[in-house]
């Protein structure tokens, strides 16, 4: 089968939209600096939750995808695809390392009828001032030689009615008939496209669409907070708010924010903002209240241990879930990694169950079964959600249970040993 599509990425984004592009019939290769990725995908054993390996090993031998470390396998394709992380660095400014080099390795085998597009999350005018001086030493022109756009990833992990084929595309291209191509080209695979007047247009709208989550999930963290001290039920006041059929949108407290995006896509706003004098001083104490969560987190399991008569130094403490999402393995940013980190600091014996993630190297940890833990520890915490789990028996059972997901329900809040975020 002719390879019509390159993807630069076989990560969390690269390899599901390789899976859509393979099953609508398009050549498919994925390009990682990974050998250990790429020999993975030609075996047909997936890593990410949402690409189930015997799908992967159906078009793997099929000849629908497959996967190199060769940057020579883009020469061939049509289109090429940027799905590569975009971090921040440490004082946290964007980092678009990954991104430039690769583009530089692009530049080097750019042809005349290539469709580039980028794909990871990243600032207004990424594409136009940074992508686009790079291609340019190519000598082709864009617009008539080349065809230069951003779409973002609008991906979430876990889903199964929203999906890399049915969310909505939205597509923004340097000139029009960049635009005009990419749509041909998404149009293959993708049902529902929704062309922009620029690349900078693309760029805003993913990093709006996670600022309001960020925005709106500061708002009911820092409510939990102010509740915490009033001794109000917060996960009662929103369940009782979301009743009314207009004018709010339930948003849900929790340890901290995690995955690529919300801890991070705030600050490409502020950072770019800045270059034009404005500070985005809300979007960045939405920022700033998410950040602390896992340590307000901490406070309750030392005020929880109080009561219990116990101190977190020298106390056992149990971890419940910590992939940074219910029913996915995805640890990026996961709030669960600070708060043990914090727990630690302050002396904890700790141990954790999440049947999704074996282990934790890092912190030397591996997860261990429930129910033994449970009556072992001085302290649980249900920091993510997993479906499977019997939270009521965790009330029952545990000595005392710190619930960071309101997993244990009304039962929990009537249970003198269960506290609630």
């Amino acid at each position: 089968m002719k390879r019509e599509v390159a993807i630069v990425g076989a990560g969390y984004v690269g390899l599901p939209l390789a899976q859509v592009f393979g099953q609508a019939g398009m050549g498919t290769v994925l390009v990682d600096v990974s050998a250990e990725r790429v020999d993975s995908i030609n075996r047909g054993e997936s890593y990410v939750e949402d690409v189930p390996s015997k799908e992967l090993k159906r078009l793997v031998e099929a000849g629908a995808l497959a996967a190199t470390t060769d940057y020579d396998a883009v020469r061939e394709c049509d289109a090429i695809v940027l799905a590569l992380p975009t971090p921040l660095t440490a004082s946290r400014e964007p980092d678009l390392s990954i991104v430039l080099q690769a583009v530089g390795k692009l530049a080097e085998r750019l042809r005349p009828g290539h469709l580039v597009v980028l794909e990871s999350t990243t600032y207004p005018g990424t594409t136009r001032e940074d992508i686009l001086p790079l291609l340019a030493t190519s000598g082709l022109e864009v617009g008539s030689d080349y065809f230069l756009a951003f779409s973002p990833e609008r991906v979430d992990p876990g889903r199964e009615d929203w999906t890399t084929q049915n969310t909505p595309k939205v597509i923004g291209g340097i000139t029009d008939a960049c635009t005009a191509r990419a749509c041909e080209f998404y149009g293959k695979a993708l049902e529902t496209l929704v062309p922009l007047s620029s690349p900078e247009a693309a760029e805003l709208t993913k990093l709006l669409e996670n600022v309001f989550r960020s925005v709106n999930i500061a708002l009911v963290n820092e409510l939990a907070q102010l509740c915490a001290r009033m001794d109000i039920d917060v996960w009662e006041v929103i369940d009782a708010a979301s009743t009314k059929p207009f004018g709010f949108m339930s948003f849900k407290p929790g340890p901290g924010l995690g995955g690529h995006c919300l801890p991070v896509d705030p600050f490409y706003l502020s950072w770019k903002a800045r270059q034009y004098d404005f500070y985005t001083e809300f979007v960045e104490l939405a920022g700033k209240i998410n950040e602390n969560m896992p340590y307000f987190c901490l406070e309750r399991v030392g005020h929880a241990l109080n009561s219990h008569e116990r101190s977190i130094r020298g106390s056992g403490i149990h971890v419940v879930g910590v992939s940074y999402k219910e029913d996915v393995g995805d640890l990026r940013e996961a709030p669960a990694l600070k708060l043990i980190e914090l727990l630690r600091h302050e002396g904890a014996n700790l141990s954790y169950t999440d049947a999704l993630v074996p282990a934790l190297p890092d912190h030397g940890l591996v997860s261990t079964p429930l129910d033994a833990a449970i009556q072992e520890a001085d302290c649980v915490c249900i920091v993510t959600k997993h479906s499977g789990i019997d939270y009521e028996a965790i009330a029952e059972t545990a000595k005392l249970v710190v619930d960071f997901r309101n997993a244990t329900g009304e039962n929990g809040a009537k249970r003198d040993n269960v506290w609630k975020l």
